[in-house]
């Protein structure tokens, strides 16, 4: 990987070779989370626009030159499977939500069109070419529920043994997704916080390659990849500014829980100002939930990341729910060097945005990835997106996710009906219904 100048720490900045260290800096031990360091030089002798949009693959991996991989191992490991189908999801207009908000552009990238049915698929293709990399037999994770059936998913492709530790209080539909994918399913009786640490000690003790979101630097390179989707679909749409191949969106409104996912958005913008495909970094917001709002209480409070301190988390959202957010250098950083905000939004609010989405633009979003659209609207009722900016909401995961929320967020239940043209009518009538 020659395109791989180290790994650096967030906190002291003291940058080890990629063989130092698996996963932290050894100085901070588990809050001394790295971030990847490329040679921008080597990339751009190795790629540039015009190849990766000739390239065969519809996927992350036409990305690869970009990515921290080996690409004779992520060939060998992906090849025929499921990990190979990873990324490249729909970028969807959204006229009619745009127009119900005063927007001239407004788009939704659906990442629930994912072989799990959400973005941390990303991640978890990128975990399961690093452990063949590394040699390891097991790979673990902690999760409330995505990037558990993420990484369960993807093993399942490439017959990979995996361990997943899951609070027990995540939705049923998750966990039967671990379940049917066969992989070892450990329900804690505890806190996402608690599974993780938990998690943490088990891979240590049995050295299990360890997937773990922020713990493991290459999780925010597989996500990252949403962002270099974004741009490029706008650039082929629209053609870039100034010369830049790409075109970047004036906003873009992520749901945040742990961190991760608007961190690897913040590192991909990154890359492409830096080989100068885009032209500017957008404003990225981060949208918690009211209940799992720690990141937005030190953003308004201007904390250094290091004093934050947990917060009692809940919220019908559980894919964001987390008391001490493991990834949040990276997430307040995200916001703060793009001039964007985090905003908080209640249970209300985001299950309200359910139906919106579908009904507006035919995204089913599950409660985390509703809350991005939830904080679009609550930015424009205090004025801090303006109409004529071109603005991207990132909807994470799909809503078949949380049934029972999604039905929760419609109140209502469809009318029952005998098996005649007569009670047809007569239910039709009573919803309004031209027949």
């Amino acid at each position: 990987m020659d395109h791989v100048l180290g790994l650096t720490c967030t906190i002291c900045g003291e940058t080890y070779d990629v063989d130092e260290t698996n996963y932290v800096c050894p100085k901070h031990g588990d809050e001394g989370i790295l971030d990847v360091v490329y040679d921008y030089d080597v990339i751009a002798e190795q790629t540039d626009p015009e190849t990766i949009e000739t390239d065969p693959r519809r996927s992350i991996w036409r990305y690869t030159p970009l990515l921290p991989v080996m690409p004779e191992t992520a060939e060998a490991v992906t090849q025929g499977t499921a990990v190979a189908t990873v990324g490249r999801t729909p970028l969807y207009p959204a006229p009619r939500l745009a127009a119900e908000l005063d927007l001239e552009h407004l788009w939704v990238k659906d990442d629930s069109r994912q072989p799990t049915a959400s973005l941390k698929d990303r991640a978890s293709a990128v975990a399961v070419v690093k452990a063949h990399e590394a040699g390891y037999d097991v790979i673990t994770t902690a999760s409330t529920g995505n990037a558990a059936a993420a990484l369960s998913g993807l093993c399942a492709a490439i017959d990979q043994p995996n361990v997943i530790f899951v609070p027990r209080s995540a939705p049923e539909a998750k966990i039967a997704q671990l379940l049917a994918y066969g992989s070892t399913v450990l329900l804690v009786d505890g806190t996402y916080d608690q599974a993780f640490e938990l998690c943490l000690e088990v891979a240590r003790t049995f050295d299990w390659y360890n997937r773990n979101t922020a713990y493991n630097p290459y999780m925010s390179e597989g996500k990252k990849t949403v962002v270099y989707e974004i741009c490029e679909a706008l650039g082929s749409q629209y053609g870039g500014p100034g010369g830049s191949p790409w075109q970047a969106p004036d906003v873009i409104f992520v749901p945040v829980g742990d961190g991760c996912i608007i961190g690897g958005v913040h590192k991909g913008l990154r890359d492409l100002l830096a080989l100068g495909w885009i032209d500017q970094m957008p404003r990225i917001f981060g949208v918690q939930a009211e209940g799992s709002d720690p990141l937005v209480k030190a953003w308004e409070e201007g904390l250094d990341p290091l004093e934050m301190e947990p917060v009692d988390a809940h919220s019908v959202a559980d894919s964001i729910v987390a008391g001490l957010p493991r990834d949040r250098i990276k997430a307040l950083r995200a916001v703060r060097e793009s001039g964007g905000a985090y905003l908080r939004v209640d249970d209300e609010e985001i299950l309200a945005a359910i139906p919106t989405l579908a009904q507006g633009c035919g995204v089913f979003a599950e409660p985390a990835a509703a809350a991005a659209y939830a904080g679009l609207v609550k930015a424009l009722d205090r004025d801090m997106v303006d109409g004529d900016e071109r603005v991207v909401v990132l909807s994470t995961g799909s809503g078949l996710k949380d049934v029972a929320s999604v039905m929760e967020a419609v109140e209502e239940h469809p009318p029952v009906v005998e098996p005649t043209l007569a009670d047809v009518r007569h239910a039709l009538k009573r919803s309004g219904t031209t027949g």
